[in-house]
């Protein structure tokens, strides 16, 4: 039998080099999907402490302790580990607007208290009336009458400095200093009255046992940018001295 003669189309009769040019195309092909997935890869590798433990993405009020900042975001992670924690109630819900504390009882599903409500809002959950005191004593805005507490702005920048205020009251017995000397288990334990998620109070979560190894990656990250501020405005010390 006969085999008839290939044609010039037919990619076994083409030349090596004119079938590579042919197969090419599929080449790119193959390698762009390899290169984006290499790059999905890397950015979630990156991103992976946004989309683990959104909760302890930076504070927005700037300055501060490093300490406390790397505790506060350590709290927030149980506490409120979404990705607008400023923003979210008790419960998982949301409120748009942060004019003055939402104070919306939310129920609660589950936990000890389950059947109540609570008006714990916020990237640190503070309820309506630990705002209001907390605020009357310690927010930037505040007024002689404490009644104008109820009216204070609580946008994110002031949630923070309202509660960085409050860890750096000494009635806690100066955190700061415990921190310093690495008793994280000693400050966790004395606020779990109030933040009942931090491993010893009643509400635990699946972040509470996590929290010593979260507060250590807060902690670096807050004396890196500690570190960097302060040489920055040491810089700009000795330019302003040269200058003179």
């Amino acid at each position: 039998m006969n085999t008839p003669p290939k044609t010039p189309e037919d990619p076994g009769h083409l030349p090596a080099r004119q079938r590579d040019v042919r197969a090419s195309p599929w080449v790119t092909r193959v390698g762009l999907t390899v290169l984006s997935v290499l790059l999905m890869l890397l950015m979630l590798w990156l991103w992976r402490p946004w989309l683990l433990m959104p909760g302890t993405q930076p504070l927005v009020m700037t300055g501060g302790d490093p300490y406390l900042r790397a505790l506060m975001r350590t709290i927030s992670a149980s506490e409120s580990n979404v990705l607008r924690p400023y923003h979210v109630l008790h419960g998982g819900g949301y409120v748009g607007t942060l004019e003055r504390h939402p104070n919306r009882c939310e129920s609660i599903d589950q936990g000890p208290n389950r059947g109540n409500c609570s008006t714990a809002a916020g990237r640190y959950q503070l309820l309506y009336s630990t705002w209001l005191e907390l605020a009357a004593r310690y927010h930037p805005l505040r007024t002689d009458d404490p009644l104008d507490a109820t009216t204070l702005s609580f946008a994110p920048t002031y949630q923070d400095e309202v509660v960085h205020a409050w860890l750096r009251d000494g009635r806690w017995g100066n955190l700061s200093v415990q921190l310093r000397q690495g008793r994280l288990q000693t400050v966790l334990r004395r606020l779990s009255g109030t933040w009942t998620s931090l491993g010893y109070g009643i509400e635990n979560n699946q972040m509470s046992r996590e929290l010593p190894r979260v507060y250590r990656q807060m902690l670096k990250e807050e004396l890196a940018q500690s570190e960097e501020t302060t040489g920055g405005d040491k810089e700009k010390g000795r330019a302003a001295k040269a200058a003179r």
